[in-house]
């Protein structure tokens, strides 16, 4: 296709994008039917241009198309079809395109399957919805057109970034980009309400579906980054603290603490200008990533170098979208009645425990990204907040939400019974205690905190099996009894048991690999032979080998348990000749849920090569937990309650009158 259809199919799309924001607002504010009408087809008529604009340069990637600037920057004729398909967005241009996509995606959703939302609320939701669409388009047209050209066309292009090269690149972006930009319906519900002024729970029934799907895409896309970061990057790392990461964990605290106040909103009718500040701040974190990424004010693995007009330009829409926001909040928040009351101990009170730890936590992750960013910027000083600010902090604040996670589904709403529910709870503590024992025994002098978490992590995931073993009755009631209850769960109290099981994996994952993994760092010659955790292992061969677009050397290493062979791991470094750039490409061999994990270095003055290998227990736990914790948000959205959304109320019917008795 015609790179210039593309173009054209953006201009149209700011054209339609405009209309949507201006008729459904214009529509609701002078009740006007017609017009409100207008915002679905505009809704789908904006995704349509984009989609067709997103297939164009999709197109141009896959034929090597040379006289498009983006593909000769970001492409290479002899990269393989998968990565010319994911260089679209493996790059700034190609990925504000996407951005912009999923945006048009979000809003269609909302077109064809929001029947239940009043029209007045619906036509204000797409209005919101249009508008960042006419802020985003106009940002891709004015100072990222992915379809400029370059006259005369080049021969062949610069190829991709070689790191970028991988299939993390094609499931990471995209599931982030559901995330963040999921988060921009649950901003439109905010501010749309807001404009109208009213803010009920059936609003909160409408807006939880949103930010379930948001908060799921999210956490896989934070989990697939942190695996592609850890098996391509050759660090043996799965979190580096690094500022783009802390911009995409921000909007996952803020955007669990949405998902639980809006449960209070809806049950007791609580907690309406908290559940709506939340809504705003979840997507306006999510811009704060999009700005530290795009402005250039960072250096990083994950950031697109970009010039400063583009920083402005973010800047600017972050000025108007937060600002704007806030603003009308600070109008509006006095006229919110806040509802129903509730005692400190009482299902909403662990929920607005769980709200006010997650929203410290996404406040310390803001703090200690931004501060150095702004202490520059005014100063000129230069620091560095690492590990120890994020790992002290995030971790005081993060493990009394984990401690009191299983107490929240056993309380009764309004006023409930903590001796009660620690009762409850009393055999998950034991296991948890034994857990806990059989760690600091097995660990033999380790790290005295470690046998804590292993036993904080199993208390977590018991309490979400004794959460279901007491909604199902199980060991109170018959078998079978017991079972037909079990099966008749809400999904979305099972799919909140599996997300906190989920978390307790995680944290198995985390503590372990953290404190139990063992480095080994030495030159070595083929032949050479050395321990690794429980393991040792042999470079048996050095070979060289030739890629579609790379040259690479790569080191087979024998594995041997107790003298016995249980297989071989590969390494390499890689060339890529069009860039000149190398690249590590990690070995890695699972057993159980642990990993062996080999890096191959530089080559050495005195021959051999440098490796760097690691044992690493229970890391894959890590990224289950995080599956297991997306899963859960998915069976939860799957309910039909969340799926349909606030019942409509029932039509008051006039009573028949008596018929009145003749004398």
């Amino acid at each position: 296709m015609n790179p210039e259809i593309g173009h054209y199919a953006l201009v149209l799309a700011l054209a339609v994008a405009i209309l949507q924001t201006v008729l459904p607002i214009w529509g609701a504010r002078a009740n006007d039917a017609a017009l409100m009408r207008v915002g679905p087809s505009l809704a789908l008529a904006f995704c349509g241009f984009v989609a067709l604009s997103f297939a164009v340069l999709v197109s141009a990637y896959v034929r090597s198309d040379f006289s498009v600037l983006n593909v000769v920057e970001n492409s290479h004729s002899l990269k393989p079809l998968l990565y010319r398909i994911t260089g679209t967005w493996g790059n700034h241009e190609g990925s504000m395109l996407l951005w912009a996509l999923v945006l048009a995606i979000f809003g269609a959703t909302v077109a064809l399957f929001g029947g239940n939302l009043p029209a007045r609320l619906k036509a204000n939701v797409l209005g919101v919805q249009g508008s960042i669409g006419v802020a985003f388009i106009a940002f891709l047209l004015l100072t990222s057109n992915p379809f400029a050209r370059v006259i005369p066309a080049p021969a062949e292009g610069n190829d991709l970034n070689p790191v970028l090269q991988d299939i993390g690149l094609a499931i990471h972006p995209p599931l982030l980009y559901l995330g963040y930009v999921g988060f921009s319906v649950t901003f439109a519900f905010a501010v749309a309400a807001l404009i109208d002024g009213r803010i009920d729970a059936a609003w909160a029934r409408w807006v939880r579906p949103w930010a379930l799907g948001a908060w799921a895409f999210l956490t896989l896309g934070i989990a697939m980054g942190s695996y592609w970061a850890y098996y391509e990057l050759g660090w043996g790392g799965w979190w580096f603290w690094d500022p783009v990461e802390n911009a995409s964990l921000m909007p996952w605290l803020a955007g669990t603490a949405l998902i639980h106040s809006a449960v209070v909103m809806e049950k007791r009718d609580a907690l309406k200008v908290w559940t709506v500040l939340l809504a705003i701040l979840a997507f306006s974190l999510s811009l704060l990533g999009t700005f530290l990424v795009r402005s250039g004010v960072l250096t990083s693995v994950h950031a697109f170098a970009t010039d400063p007009t583009r920083g402005v330009f973010i800047l600017a829409i972050l000025v108007i979208f937060i600002g704007g926001s806030l603003t009308l909040f600070a109008a509006r928040a006095s006229s919110l009645r806040q509802g129903g009351i509730f005692a400190p101990i009482s299902r909403e009170g662990a929920l607005v425990l769980n709200n006010l730890l997650l929203t410290a936590a996404a406040a310390a992750v803001f703090v200690g990204t931004l501060y150095p960013l702004a202490l520059e910027a005014t100063t000129g000083a230069k620091i560095t907040v690492g590990p120890p600010y994020f790992n002290l902090t995030i971790g005081a604040l993060m493990l009394p939400v984990v401690f009191a996670m299983p107490f929240g589904p056993l309380l009764a709403w309004k006023r409930g019974d903590l001796a009660g529910a620690a009762q409850r709870l009393m055999l998950a503590f034991l296991l948890g205690l034994v857990a806990a024992g059989v760690a600091a025994y097995a660990q033999g002098g380790g790290p005295a905190l470690a046998p804590i978490g292993i036993g904080l992590a199993a208390f977590v995931f018991l309490g979400a099996v004794v959460d279901i073993a007491e909604r199902s009755g199980i060991g109170r009631l018959p078998a079978a009894t017991a079972f037909a209850r079990f099966k008749g769960l809400p999904r979305a109290a099972m799919g909140a048991a599996l997300a906190h099981a989920g978390v307790g994996v995680c944290l198995f994952g985390i503590v372990a690999e953290t404190s139990w993994n063992h480095e080994t760092i030495l030159g070595a010659k083929v032949g050479d032979s050395f321990p690794v955790g429980r393991y040792e292992l042999t470079l048996a061969r050095v070979e060289p080998r030739t890629g579609p677009n790379y040259r690479e050397l790569v080191g087979v290493f024998d594995i041997r348990q107790g003298g016995a062979s249980v297989g071989s791991v590969e390494s390499s470094k890689r060339l890529f000749t069009a860039r000149n750039m190398p690249t590590t490409e990690a070995g890695i061999r699972t057993f159980g849920f642990s990993q062996l994990y080999v890096s191959l270095g530089d080559e050495l003055p005195g021959g051999g090569l440098a490796i760097r290998a690691y044992w690493k227990p229970l890391v894959t736990l890590i990224w289950i937990g995080a599956l297991i914790m997306a899963l859960g948000g998915t069976l939860s959205l799957s309910d039909r309650r969340l799926r349909v959304g606030a019942p409509k109320p029932a039509r008051k019917v006039a009573p028949v009158p008596k018929p009145v008795a003749a004398e």
